[in-house]
């Protein structure tokens, strides 16, 4: 059986971070507390692995000089095909271990971070990893996080103008009696690599979940997220000075 620090020897870690965004011109590398945004997720990661396990896979030449800096190199740059505004992390992940395991070595897993993913934390990764391996039907773990509120009551606009609920039967229902629904983080994904090989999706593969509380989840999609963003840093982060820190070899 592998130790922990085995098991992430034997992982690739892949960043999806594309150049193009349509709301945030080049988002990924937007400054938060004078560092561009990737470098807070590759902070925490560099605790954990080391450069040869990193793919960060980006059609841009600005990303991919930027993480050169702190170590990590970009041996290929995206296709085109894998960089338009429909192509699915499964696709990119699947894509970039195929290179890895061709051009480099074979692993056992694969970790897909994102570049959003600014409060990552070491602890949460370790934990996925164990929740992964204690279970030989679990092909990946996900991070996850609750509603705010009851899914079950939530209404739609009909077609005639008014409010009309997707579940009706849960109207009479006390909150405290209906499921806590979760949803999907966007922090990470940890699967066993068979998984990522094949292309298994949350629709037709054995995922847990791995819950973060929702303070600690960010959809960074517009400029007032990322006032949201530094607001979470201040709170999670006790050293918000990210710049000491580099992938050793």
């Amino acid at each position: 059986m592998m130790s922990v620090n085995e098991k992430f020897e034997s992982t690739l870690v892949v960043i999806p971070a594309r150049g193009g965004s349509k709301r945030i011109p080049n988002k990924n590398i937007k400054h938060i507390f004078g560092q561009p945004m990737i470098y807070w997720p590759l902070a925490e990661l560099s605790k954990l692995f080391i450069s040869k396990n990193i793919l960060v896979s980006t059609d841009s030449d600005e990303i991919k000089s930027m993480v050169e800096t702190k170590g990590l190199k970009v041996p290929f740059k995206r296709p085109d095909q894998l960089s338009d505004d429909f192509t699915g992390t499964t696709e990119v992940a699947k894509h970039a271990l195929e290179w890895y395991e061709k051009n480099v070595r074979t692993v056992d897993y694969v970790l897909i971070v994102y570049p959003t993913a600014v409060l990552l934390s070491e602890k949460d990764i370790c934990e996925a990893m164990n929740s992964l391996c204690d279970d030989n039907k679990c092909d990946s773990v996900m991070s996850a996080t609750s509603f705010s509120y009851p899914i079950q009551r939530a209404v739609f606009e009909n077609k005639n103008g008014f409010a009309e609920m997707f579940q009706p039967e849960n109207y009479p229902c006390r909150s405290q009696d209906l499921i806590e629904a979760k949803h999907d983080a966007g922090q990470f994904y940890l699967s066993k690599v068979e998984a990522v090989r094949v292309g298994k999706l949350l629709t037709n593969s054995n995922v847990k979940l791995h819950l973060l509380n929702r303070d600690k989840v960010i959809d960074i999609d517009t400029l007032e997220d990322f006032d949201i963003a530094e607001e979470r840093l201040r709170m999670y982060k006790k050293d918000l000075k990210t710049d000491n820190w580099s992938f050793t070899k």
